[in-house]
């Protein structure tokens, strides 16, 4: 598939700030963090994880033909992955909103904080899902549909927001131990599921061949004799993008490398460093996690192909 800067800037972008939402909503909601009236971690964590979501989900609207149409997407959330992550995307402002102004304002009173940041993670953690069942539903692309796309999807979300997390934990004084185990494991999970993921897609059984395509599977095999036309149309170009293969694994390599194994690597030294010191190891994990987040999200799109493209040449889908 063709790998839109809008769909990838949407994805990277809002996952990280859910993924952030999420650990922050829950750990306050169970006592771990220190919520407090003031600013602080509050309005600095709260308020970047709004933001990154924000900017995402306005970035996804570039990717649509009629953008001042999206609404109409809402109502089919019966039946589209894609309007349910839109509803639940709208339905955990409120929320958030509400969890932000509480943190701020009131602190853990009473058990309407903890309700309403269990609330907020659960509503966050189910809009991450949906995005990539949006994928994961697709049947046509093999490389989506499987087991391992909508995992997939949660663990990047947490590994992109959990070293948000240590760094303002580091700079708002609270304790960095369990905010760098989190980050430690989210970042293994992530880079575990990365792999399974890539050799499930390098490795599967072909779901169709040309045979099939054309209903001539009954008298052996098949083959297209002469493209269907003298130029690309828009499906070669949107769903037939391809990728070298020799390309593909050095991305893979920078996405490991950038987006797992040197964020892992800056978060446990931080960890030993006093606090100026253990900013200026975050920050750079934070810049690498996001080129690394980057690039897998550009492979994850660059690698699929529909099957449409068996009617163009391809063997197999």
């Amino acid at each position: 598939m063709h790998p839109a800067a809008s769909v990838i800037l949407f994805t990277v972008s809002s996952g990280a700030g859910y993924g952030l939402l999420i650990l922050l909503a829950a750990l306050a909601s169970i006592g771990v963090l220190s919520p407090g009236p003031g600013l602080g971690l509050g309005l600095a964590g709260l308020g970047t994880a709004l933001v990154l979501i924000t900017v995402g989900l306005l970035a996804s609207m570039f990717h649509l033909g009629r953008p001042e149409r999206a609404w109409r997407s809402l109502s089919q959330w019966r039946t589209s992955w894609l309007s349910r992550e839109g509803v639940l995307a709208l339905a955990t402002y409120p929320p958030a909103l509400l969890f932000v102004a509480s943190w701020l304002l009131a602190g853990p009173s009473s058990g309407a904080f903890a309700a309403v940041g269990t609330l907020t993670a659960v509503l966050a953690c189910l809009t991450v899902i949906c995005t990539g069942m949006i994928y994961a539903s697709l049947k046509p692309i093999p490389q989506w549909c499987n087991r391992w796309v909508a995992p997939g999807y949660v663990a990047m979300a947490l590994a992109t927001g959990a070293p948000w997390l240590v760094l303002f934990a580091t700079v708002f004084g609270e304790q960095r131990g369990l905010p760098t185990v989190i980050a430690s494991l989210a970042l293994v999970l992530a880079a575990v599921v990365k792999l399974v993921y890539w050799r499930h897609i390098d490795h599967a059984a072909p779901i169709a061949t040309v045979a099939d395509a054309t209903g001539l599977g009954a008298l052996g095999q098949a083959r297209v004799l002469e493209s269907p036309h003298t130029e690309e149309n828009y499906l070669q170009k949107e769903m037939g993008f391809r990728v070298a293969r020799k390309h593909a694994s050095k991305l893979r390599r920078f996405a490991v490398l950038a987006g797992f194994v040197l964020p892992l690597f800056l978060v446990l030294l931080a960890s030993a460093l006093p606090v100026s010191a253990a900013v200026l190891a975050l920050v750079p994990a934070l810049v690498s996690s996001l080129l690394g987040a980057l690039a897998e999200r550009w492979l994850f799109f660059a690698q699929a192909r529909h099957v449409v493209n068996l009617y163009y040449g391809a063997a197999t889908a």
